[in-house]
């Protein structure tokens, strides 16, 4: 369902009484009582998988998975499944500059992302009472994956024209398949970016950042938005860099005081996060989800730009009692403003 995201952005940042949008969509298999090896295998148990999650929680915005294995498989790497956690990239595919030179960009639907674009087509369908954004990676973590997480940071300095290379081609790649979902109805994509998180201001600003806000600009519009999601620990010194980028909102991980990062970003732009996806949703209780869900939101309401999330992609087997008694702590924090 086409939206001005512009002003539902606005909306959101604006509104006295706000909604969550953690990301949280893997928790879905037991809702249908099948598998992360099943449900990454069909474009229909997705778009099924995600409308059973928009049924039973009060959120902002549909958000699908993320799933950092996607796009390096369509280039070629190997992928290790499993049944119930998320799909991981194993080795990698470039160590020199000739195959770099060599990589091809992949066609979007000839591939799984192909898949999930489908599902995003199909959820949009079912999904009409909020927005649906598709999860997607990010230039430097996905030409991490092809050349190796470790070795990129290295190759940064002794190698710089190959990282060059293999982002140019990579960026291409990402703005065809945002592209993709636009086209398939989806109204914004929450692009992925934890391995920039890991850089120094000087290589951020190289390596990361340009590509980012090219991808942005590539696609960004009143009808289609990107929020940009990075979990990485040193985000704090890398602010100004990410804000470069233009995306609409900024979402970020639990490895980081959220209340000190608001007071450092825009206060027009909606800043979400960070509750812990691990310990308190999956191996938290309902009691301490809900009461660590309060403190944080009586710490940063504060700031009209706050909108609390998930500090990253909530696992596959984090417990529903848990992720509803975190929709209870916010209903019930917002109905006694």
């Amino acid at each position: 369902m086409k939206r001005n995201m512009k002003q539902w952005i606005d909306e959101l940042r604006d509104a006295e009484v706000k909604k969550a949008m953690p990301i949280l969509s893997f928790p879905s298999i037991s809702l249908m009582d099948t598998t992360v090896r099943d449900l990454i295998s069909s474009g229909e148990m997705q778009a099924r998988g995600m409308k059973l999650v928009a049924d039973r929680v009060n959120s902002a915005a549909s958000v699908s998975m993320m799933d950092l294995s996607v796009e390096a498989e369509a280039f070629g790497s190997t992928i290790k499944v499993s049944d119930d956690e998320v799909p991981t990239v194993t080795g990698h595919i470039i160590e020199t500059e000739e195959q770099a030179d060599a990589l091809q960009i992949p066609t979007v639907q000839g591939n799984r992302t192909g898949r999930y674009v489908d599902a995003i087509a199909k959820a949009c369908e079912l999904i009409t009472d909020r927005p649906v954004f598709a999860g997607v990676i990010g230039p430097f973590s996905l030409a991490g994956r092809l050349l190796d997480v470790s070795e990129i940071m290295v190759l940064c300095y002794d190698e710089p024209d190959m990282v060059h290379t293999v982002l140019e081609k990579v960026s291409t790649f990402i703005i065809d398949y945002m592209r993709a979902y636009r086209a398939a109805g989806a109204n914004g994509v929450m692009v992925a970016e934890p391995l920039a998180g890991l850089l120094s201001p000087a290589l951020m600003k190289e390596f990361a950042a340009p590509y980012m806000k090219k991808i942005i600009d590539a696609v960004q519009d009143d009808e289609f938005i990107v929020i940009y999601h990075n979990c990485g620990n040193a985000v704090m010194r890398l602010v100004d860099d990410i804000v470069s980028c233009g995306a609409s909102a900024y979402h970020f991980g639990n490895a980081i005081d959220i209340g000190e990062m608001l007071e450092r970003m825009p206060d027009n732009v909606p800043v979400m996060g960070n509750i812990d996806p691990v310990s308190q949703f999956t191996a938290g209780t309902p009691e301490s989800i809900y009461a660590e869900t309060t403190a944080l939101l009586e710490r940063c309401s504060v700031h009209r730009n706050f909108i609390i999330s998930s500090g990253c992609d909530i696992p596959p087997l984090a417990k529903w009692e848990n992720i509803d008694a975190f929709f209870r702590a916010v209903e019930d924090f917002y109905r006694g403003k």
